[in-house]
Order: C-alpha cells, then structure tokens, then sequence
C-alpha cells in the first residue's frame, strides 16, 4: 500500500503537478483546493504527510497549519508548507508556524520529491505485524 500525501492547493495546476510528480515517485495523492476542509479530509484520509500551499484564498495555510497542531488526531502529521511568499522573513514565520519543511514556489521536482522523502512518515508494516501476532511476537 503507497504512502497517502495530502494536497491542499487552489490553483489547479500546481495540484496538478504534485499529484501527477508524486503519484510517479510511488505515492497515493488525495487533494483539496480549501484550507477549511483540508482537515477533515486528513482525518478521513489519514494521510502520511500534507503540502500545504499558504496562499489560500479564504483561509492562510498559516492558520490550516494551526488547526492541525490543535488537534490531537492531526497534529503529527508532517506538513511542508509550498509558497510563492518567498521574502526575507518568510520561511522563519512559516517555520515557527508549525511546517516541517518550506519550499517556495516555483517548487522543483526534485527539491520536491527530496523533501517528502525526507519528512514523511513511515506507513505501518501490515504484514509484518500480522505474522507478529500469529507467530505470538507482536507486543
């Protein structure tokens, strides 16, 4: 079973591009283009890691971020923040904001597919644990 990344960006095709550049490098994409709703698909979704553009037209990534950290179901999750706020500034008040990880935009593939390698987290081993529990191993 591929690792599930969460895409929430409103421009169609830059959503389009993480998905066609992940799901190429292994993953299972699942994607909104609103910051209120990301959290609840996450928790429907349950994904491994979140891109999250900050520039959102009716709610900051910034603030998407935060609902993530405030609720204990979400806020393990790795989110890498991809934006076009690329400023001086920018990347220590998106950091200090909660993201694991910033990318501005235009975001290279391999700058990309580098950083979601880096920060995802590790799918559970369903057939390992299944053999642990029939074989008695399984703590």
């Amino acid at each position: 079973m591929p690792q599930k990344i969460l895409i929430v960006e409103d421009n169609y095709l830059n959503r389009k591009l993480f998905e066609d550049i992940l799901k190429a490098n292994g993953y299972e994409t699942v994607s909104t283009e609103s910051g209120f709703q990301a959290p609840r698909l996450a928790l429907a979704e349950n994904p491994q890691l979140v891109l999250m553009d900050i520039q959102l037209p009716e709610i900051s990534g910034i603030d998407v971020m935060k609902m993530f950290k405030n609720n204990p179901q979400l806020k393990d999750i790795p989110v890498i923040a991809v934006t076009a706020f690329a400023m001086k500034g920018d990347e220590v008040r998106i950091m200090a904001s909660g993201a694991a990880a910033y990318l501005p935009k235009p975001v290279s593939f391999s700058d990309l597919t580098a950083t979601v390698r880096k920060h995802i987290l590790p799918l559970e081993n369903a057939e390992t644990t299944e053999t642990q529990v029939k074989d008695g191993t399984h703590q």
